[in-house]
């Protein structure tokens, strides 16, 4: 095989895009984007761009640096590259590897780790070797400055990111069996670098449960005793890592020596290093999740609380980097403050809570841009990694990110749950001391902690809260803005009692002022404050409900106010207040006087957003809701919002087709398709444009599931408003339909197929009783009904969907269904009610005994049926009663004695 060689040309022009690169106008990036792209289909692209990182030292550090991290993020080319650019690309990155700049050496080694994950390193074991030779190195200074640094840097990413594929076996050996003592080893090294990289390197192969490590788990254990008190952070640091890991996946190797464990591991929890104590403090929240420890845990409460709680202080570097004394509210947000957003579609069928109970109706599977635990605000993170974040990014990142102060919360959050007023009793003195401390740093973690126990220790607090809430009310005047800003954000984890309609001194002493203090906050100069008190404002709403609705005018007009004060992070929580206070209120909105308050601003909005601009996503979003419940209201703006969604979905698709044709570009944003289509669910009376149905024939075919499941949501919606204008387009809609039923599809088509299932239903009630259209598919989806019943592992709300539909279709359609019966007959009596039985029906008569037999069987099993499962039961046997007497009184004879006296 001839080794792979550059050709002039093509060299020039990828360097010469990587020299464009440089350029940070949007246009020339663009461009450059699309080349790049381009360049993806040439089979020799990744050796081009190894070469210039690993042989071309006349050009700059930094354009080498580049063409290395493009090499890493195009990685997975290799998997489909010519033998000779495989060859190359290996040979060349080890070669980097050894590079006197340490840019590049940091690079290469960047690849190593990305080319040892696509390929596995049992299929390139000299680059394993290569690695572990290098930490044989006998130059103690060269050890610390070069190779052998970079060796354990790229050994520690790969153990860190793909421990599994490190325990594989060559010919007859396993690596790590020589691997695991060469780091136990290593753990004693003169270097503190050194041996932090070789506790970290074994740390990560606890989880796996690693034979090679578990071999050699007493002498780790032994290792990280020894390393507990080093003078070096990061050892100390990744110590704890370890411990924590240990504690997840080998608690019982913990548990003898737990009682110094713990003394280890509180007094790392207040150690200096906040990267130490931080790592410490996820032991407390791993410990706490594990329901099975807990009886260990219990007797370290005492201990265990009352650090915690000191660690929910601001740092002086929290405040530095949060600058939050500042009023700010006219001031524009960056465009960095702007975290992304993934939207669903709304669900339609028998939804259930966290317990199991229904909740009917639809629900929004879109993550509302609330203020998330703790506080901080709740973000979406694509995993990538940024390499040039500039000073205002790292702010943002400071702001936003996992430290002490949220972990510690976060363990007093499960520690609450776990133990609940054993926990208050602890703390209950701490606490007082913190909430009326001069100190606001203080007050404000005491508020904090109060927050995060809510959830675990609410039947506790309860007696307390007459007291508390009075003073969060209070401390909502408070100077300083973080306190402001976690108060609201600990009112709203309290809303579910204080909006409790247990009498009106209730109402007025709690309810009423708590919601006209938020309000103030939602309206504050500080806009950290103006978002907590929006996102607990929206909180309240939900759990408050129709009790808002005699408060409705002061709420809306705060609420309109908000929409000329708030910058452009913060409408993005206004749209969801608004969405959410029309959901909580419903039919109230209807009322003139609260339309004429409300919609001039969401149009004003409406009509300043071009059909690609990111902001008209959610403010369709909380349209929907708002159209549902202002219903014949919204009318005077139902013409335009139909037509402009209308056009969003063709435009939508349009794109799409045009990605479809051209791969290269960037694939469209789903979201303005989902959005549009769940607004128009809410408009379905007014629909009179036919073109629209065939863009949602097109929609339900989309390979994007939150678009499919908002179509089909539609569907149902158009079923059972206006199905005179649906029923011509329903052959193609019931081909894409039928297929969509799947007994168990993946979990991101769940929500797809839950709509699939209810929306036939509703459709089949629509074409009426035997019509001759709908008869046609009766077998088809009986047959994919039936399976997704008979799964053991379909979602339960897909169950209850299909057993609603298959009652539907039966009812309509007795004949066609009965011979199926036997299918599901033995699902037990509990169905029958959602399959609706108790409709009146003919059934022929070679089913209705084995009907007759199935109810005899279930119906003993109720020893206390409910009314409404009590009547059904009368009501299916006098059926069989007036339906074939001589077999009735053959089956009565054949009764127990005890069941004929019945």
């Amino acid at each position: 095989m001839a080794p792979w060689t550059p050709q002039p040309s093509g060299l020039q022009e990828i360097l010469q895009t990587i020299h464009e690169s440089t350029d940070m106008n949007t246009q020339v990036q663009r461009n450059i984007t699309q080349k790049l792209n381009q360049f993806t289909r040439a089979p020799e692209y990744i050796a081009y761009l190894a070469y210039i990182l690993s042989s071309m030292p006349q050009e700059e550090d930094r354009i080498r640096t580049i063409a290395g991290y493009l090499l890493k993020n195009n990685s997975r080319l290799i998997l489909g590259s010519p033998a000779e650019v495989a060859e190359y690309v290996k040979t060349a990155v080890l070669q980097a590897f050894t590079d006197t700049s340490i840019m590049i050496r940091n690079a290469a080694s960047q690849d190593i780790v990305a080319f040892l994950g696509v390929l596995e390193p049992k299929n390139w074991p000299e680059c394993l070797q290569h690695l572990v030779n290098a930490l044989d190195s006998t130059d103690i200074d060269r050890q610390e400055l070069t190779i052998l640094q970079a060796a354990f840097n790229a050994l520690e990413k790969a153990c860190e990111d793909y421990p599994r594929k490190m325990d594989f076996e060559l010919n007859g050996t396993r690596p790590l069996d020589f691997m695991i003592p060469k780091f136990l080893m290593l753990s004693e090294h003169p270097s503190a670098k050194m041996r932090s990289h070789a506790v970290a390197c074994l740390s990560y192969f606890v989880p796996v449960n690693c034979q090679s490590l578990l071999v050699h788990i007493d002498t780790f254990i032994a290792c990280l005793f020894k390393r507990a008190s080093d003078d070096d952070p990061s050892v100390r640091r990744h110590v704890c890592q370890a411990l924590v890991l240990l504690l997840a996946a080998r608690p019982e190797k913990l548990m003898p020596e737990m009682a110094n464990v713990a003394e280890y591991m509180l007094y790392s929890t207040r150690d200096k290093n906040e990267n130490v104590a931080l790592e410490a403090c996820e032991f407390w929240l791993t410990f706490a999740e594990d329901a099975d420890l807990a009886m260990y845990l219990h007797p370290l409460l005492e201990k265990v609380a009352p650090v915690l709680l000191d660690c929910m202080v601001y740092g002086e570097d929290d405040l530095l980097w949060l600058e939050g004394d500042a009023e700010d509210a006219a001031i524009p947000d960056k465009e960095t403050d702007i975290k992304p957003r993934h939207y669903g579609g709304k669900s339609h069928g028998l939804e259930r809570d966290a317990n199991g109970a229904p909740t009917g109706g639809e629900s929004s599977e879109t993550p509302k841009p609330r203020i998330g635990a703790y506080g901080q605000e709740t973000i979406d993170s694509d995993g990538e990694d940024d390499y040039d974040l500039d000073d205002d990014d790292f702010d943002d990142e400071m702001s936003t990110e996992w430290n002490l102060r949220k972990c510690a919360a976060a363990a007093l959050d499960v520690l609450a749950v776990r133990f609940s007023g054993d926990l208050l009793n602890v703390l209950l003195g701490p606490l007082k001391e913190k909430l009326w401390s001069p100190d606001w740093l203080q007050r404000e973690s005491g508020i904090l902690a109060l927050g995060a126990m809510a959830e675990g220790c609410i039947e506790a607090i309860e007696p307390h809260l007459p007291t508390l809430v009075p003073y969060l009310i209070n401390t909502l005047n408070d100077a300083k803005p973080l306190v402001r800003s976690i108060t609201c954000w600990t009112l709203g984890r309290y809303a579910s009692w204080t909006t409790q309609p247990i009498s009106e001194d209730h109402k007025n002493q709690y309810f009423i002022p708590t919601m006209e203090g938020l309000l103030r906050m939602v309206l504050d100069n500080n806009k950290r404050v103006q978002e907590a008190g929006c996102s607990a404002f929206a909180t309240l709403e939900e759990d408050a409900g129709s009790e808002l609705a005699p408060y409705l005018e002061p709420v809306l007009r705060n609420l309109v106010f908000a929409f000329d004060k708030y910058q452009h992070k913060n409408m993005l929580i206004l749209y969801d207040a608004v969405g959410t206070l029309a959901d909580a209120v419903g039919r109230a909105l209807q009322n003139p006087t609260y339309v004429e308050i409300l919609m001039p601003p969401l149009t004003n909005r409406w009509s300043k957003l071009k059909d690609d601009d990111d902001d008209l996503i959610p403010l369709l979003e909380c349209l929907a809701s708002v159209t549902i419940a202002m219903g014949p209201s919204f009318l005077p703006y139902a013409g335009p919002v139909f037509e402009r969604c209308t056009h969003i979905i063709h435009s939508s698709l349009l794109r799409y087709q045009a990605f479809q044709q051209n791969p290269d570009t960037d694939e469209p944003d789903k979201s303005f398709l989902v959005v549009a289509l769940d607004l128009l669910s809410g408009l379905t009376q007014g629909l009179e444009q036919p073109n629209l149905l065939n863009l949602l024939t097109v929609c339900l075919k989309h390979p994007q599931a939150p678009v499919r499941q908002s179509a089909y949501a539609l569907v149902g919606d158009m079923a059972m408003g206006c199905f005179v204008l649906l029923r011509p387009h329903m052959p193609g809609i019931m081909a894409e339909l039928i297929l969509q039923l799947d007994p168990e599809p993946k979990v991101e088509f769940i929500s797809a197929s839950n709509n699939a299932a209810w929306s036939v239903g509703e459709v089949a009630l629509r074409y009426g009783r035997d019509d001759l259209e709908f008869q046609q598919w009766v077998n088809p989806l009986i047959s994919r009904l039936i399976p997704i019943l008979l799964h053991p592992k379909a979602p339960r709300s897909l169950h209850e969907n299909a057993a609603v539909s298959i009652g539907r279709i039966g009812y309509m359609h007795p004949v066609l269904v009965a011979p199926h019966l036997p299918e599901f007959a033995q699902l037990g009596a509990k169905h029958y009610t959602r399959f609706g039985i108790t409709k009146k029906r003919i059934l022929p008569s070679e089913v209705s005994a084995l009907l007759f037999e199935q109810t005899l069987r279930v119906s003993p099993r109720w020893t206390q049926p409910s009314p409404e499962l009590n009547e059904m039961f009368q009501q299916l046997l006098q059926e069989f009663k007036q339906h074939d007497g001589p077999g009735w009184a053959a089956q009565v004879a054949s009764f127990p004695p005890v069941f004929r006296s019945g």
